[in-house]
């Protein structure tokens, strides 16, 4: 990855905690818990779901930054959704967090070198290592991919009957 990707990833991915604040304001408690089907997951669920995510990429780039021959952690997110209380939790508190949590990997991020980029950990998941340069990818495309599911929710909750 070459610095003017590294940037295009970063400024990418600085905007979409105001982008999935945006989407969420007003939003009412119907739309926030609909879910199309019982194994999909509410707005709520992914709002808890990008505060978390933020904290595990962090962790996992922070391993392989300053570690020697670190391994990653698997999780299961829907395990995390089930378990970690993220429909009892408030939206500003989860939208906060997420942009918090980002700027503060943001800044981390914005000051690597490009060997750094090609520090790695192992993934056991993925059966290979996994680079600080793929996780800037992932952090750049993870907070659009989900601002998309957030938007089709939103429709699919407004068409139902009674809304």
């Amino acid at each position: 990855m070459i610095e003017a990707e590294l940037k295009k990833h970063l400024d990418v991915a600085e905007k979409s905690p105001k982008e999935i604040a945006a989407a969420v304001s007003g939003l009412s408690e119907n739309v926030l818990r609909y879910k199309p089907c019982p194994e999909k997951w509410c707005v709520l669920e992914v709002l808890g779901h990008l505060a978390d995510a933020e904290i595990i990429l962090g962790y996992r780039m922070r391993q392989m930054l300053a570690d020697e021959k670190p391994v990653i952690a698997p999780i299961d997110q829907d395990a995390w959704a089930r378990n970690l209380n993220y429909l009892n939790s408030p939206v500003a508190e989860l939208v906060a967090f997420y942009g918090l949590a980002r700027h503060h990997n943001l800044r981390l991020l914005r000051g690597l070198t490009e060997a750094d980029l090609s520090k790695s950990a192992h993934h056991p998941e993925l059966q290979r290592p996994m680079t600080v340069a793929e996780i800037v990818e992932r952090i750049g495309r993870h907070g659009a991919g989900h601002l998309a599911q957030i938007e089709k929710l939103k429709k699919a909750a407004a068409s139902r009957p009674g809304q």
